[in-house]
């Protein structure tokens, strides 16, 4: 639930205060972790639109690839959480990659 609320707020922020039309499809990422030795994040645009489909991978700081997938349909991707330091990639294309270092994500 909290997680669902940060994300709402962060999309609610990017429509109250627009930014230039180059950037209006901004990819967004949020991740947590669920306490259970698994991550879960969520993402999608700031105009609103889905992350659902996106391709996700996790690297460890060599960047080798641990862990690939995609959001699923509501716009989340759930992985175990991997030893060491790691970075979770949303990778909406060129110019479209968020980068959430493991050491930011917090229960």
């Amino acid at each position: 639930m909290r997680k669902a609320l940060i994300f709402f707020l962060i999309c609610l922020v990017s429509a109250i205060f627009p930014v230039p039309q180059g950037f209006a499809h901004t990819p967004l990422c949020y991740c947590e972790d669920n306490g259970d030795g698994t991550i879960t994040c969520e993402g999608g645009f700031s105009d609103g639109s889905s992350g659902a489909g996106v391709k996700m991978k996790v690297v460890d700081t060599g960047g080798n690839v641990l862990i690939e997938g995609k959001m699923d349909e509501d716009s989340e991707f759930t992985f175990k959480k991997p030893e060491g330091d790691y970075t979770v990639i949303l990778d909406a294309g060129p110019g479209h990659e968020v980068e959430v270092p493991g050491s930011e994500i917090t229960e």
